[in-house]
């Protein structure tokens, strides 16, 4: 399917605060959130290489040891395996992209 209808997606809660619409490709997965302020993304990992991109407002994220908040403008490299985490310090609006393809955010 080469045009996606974003507004027609289900939305999907991965965490509390946490509200996602995925887009799937053969060799990556895009995923537009919608966070609200005060939400925790608990300390995590997993095989895929990560970049977050957040749109509008400010998440406090940890990379490893480093913490940093980022806001647009600022985008976030998460290598593959690595411990992160994140509290929203706002409302924010965010684009993940993951590859490979999170195969775990189909069955959500």
């Amino acid at each position: 399917m080469p045009f996606i209808d974003l507004l027609s997606e289900n939305i999907k809660t991965l965490f509390p605060g946490f509200e996602g619409r995925f887009v799937h490709a053969e060799n990556l997965t895009i995923a537009y959130w919608d966070i609200k302020k005060g939400s925790v993304l608990p300390p995590h990992s997993h095989i895929h290489e990560q970049i977050t991109h957040i749109l509008s407002g400010k998440l406090e994220l940890k990379i490893g040891q480093e913490i940093k908040v980022i806001e647009p403008g600022i985008v976030a490299v998460i290598p593959s395996n690595v411990v992160h985490s994140g509290i929203a310090i706002t409302d924010c609006v965010a684009l993940d992209v993951f590859t490979p393809v999170r195969e775990d955010y189909k069955l959500l």
